[in-house]
């Protein structure tokens, strides 16, 4: 039997339901036997850092493109109407109606959509809330507890801050981590 091409294909899912659907998709192309056509299911995710209410600052898996279920499959035979009938999916993205014939992505958009995700995988952490030179921020860690300063500098790479506090009246440069400050 001929290889038949895979592209990708982008399934609208009800949001805040990502997980659920990928699973019931792959759980429906197991006991539908199709294994050979759909051969990728992808969420793609990030993770986030926030502050809780009690300062402590906690790590998050959110979704890069909520509401977004990315599908590597051949799309022949019953392939599309078996992943329109898992509960949760509401269509392909390109189409105005069920019943129309999925639209896969564009080779450009498919190396993009890719490189992003492995970037994303790559990528320890991304802070929601970035900071801003000319901020003030208090020190939550370390020596300095409870001081309030001004950032000067920024590193994201390294993700340090140079901020300038007032220690008996003088402005007193320090570098601290992300981790050892919060926005007042």
């Amino acid at each position: 039997m001929a290889e038949v091409e895979r592209k990708w294909y982008v399934i609208k899912a009800v949001t805040g339901t990502e997980k659920k659907v990928k699973q019931n998709i792959e759980t429906e192309v197991e006991l539908s036997h199709l294994k050979d056509q759909v051969t990728k299911v992808l969420i793609p995710t990030e993770k986030v850092f926030h502050s809780t209410k009690s300062g402590k600052k906690v790590v998050t898996e959110r979704n890069y493109f909520p509401s977004y279920i990315f599908v590597e499959a051949a799309m022949t035979g019953e392939v599309a109407g078996a992943l329109l009938d898992v509960p949760g999916v509401l269509g392909f993205v390109g189409c105005k109606h069920k019943s129309d014939p999925p639209v896969a992505l564009r080779p450009a958009e498919v190396s993009r959509l890719l490189g992003k995700v492995d970037e994303l995988m790559s990528q320890d952490e991304t802070f929601m809330q970035p900071y801003v030179v000319g901020e003030e921020i208090k020190v939550i860690d370390g020596p300095f507890n409870t001081f309030n300063g001004i950032i000067e500098e920024i590193d994201t790479e390294k993700k340090k801050l140079k901020i300038m506090v007032k220690i008996f009246g003088r402005k007193t440069p320090l570098e601290l981590g992300f981790m050892q400050v919060e926005k007042i």
